[in-house]
């Protein structure tokens, strides 16, 4: 029981231990931002994990990237740019809303449109259908008797 609860705390800490003491920047306010920006670039091995959680080396050379374009003065914006340029719209976890992204942005919200549209009119139609095979009431007996005696 033991091995397996120290096995899942080594599982958690590992993301932690990912981004190495030496590639850590000495201005807090750099590293900050290099933080910040390696939040939003998924690792182009991993695919689900920041580049800051995982240990690929693609990912370690990523973070050193980062941090060397923050150090030579680049603003968050053309760092998240630079690494676009070179790796595609891919390595960011949330896409930008433009170009060919719009599609994967519309069609989510256009296809629970449909949905519940289609939805709507299944439940209208079968509520018709209901209403068509209900028993007559004496009432209407007693009319479509007078109709048909005429």
């Amino acid at each position: 029981m033991r091995l397996i609860l120290a096995l899942l705390l080594a599982l958690a800490a590992a993301p932690v231990l990912a981004v190495q003491p030496d590639e850590m920047l000495a201005d807090p306010a750099l590293e900050a931002r290099a933080r910040a920006i390696s939040a939003l670039i998924r690792c182009p091995v991993c695919q689900g994990e920041t580049i800051d959680d995982s240990g690929a080396s693609i990912a370690h050379d990523l973070r050193v990237a980062v941090r060397e374009r923050l150090t030579a003065g680049d603003t968050d914006t053309q760092v998240v740019d630079y690494l676009v340029s070179r790796y595609g719209e891919f390595i960011l976890f949330k896409p930008r809303a433009a170009g060919a992204n719009l599609i994967l942005w519309f069609a989510g919200p256009a296809a629970l449109i449909l949905g519940l549209g289609g939805a709507a009119l299944y439940l209208r139609r079968r509520a018709a259908v209901a209403a068509a095979d209900a028993p007559l009431s004496d009432a209407e007996k007693k009319r479509l008797d007078d109709i048909l005696a005429g």
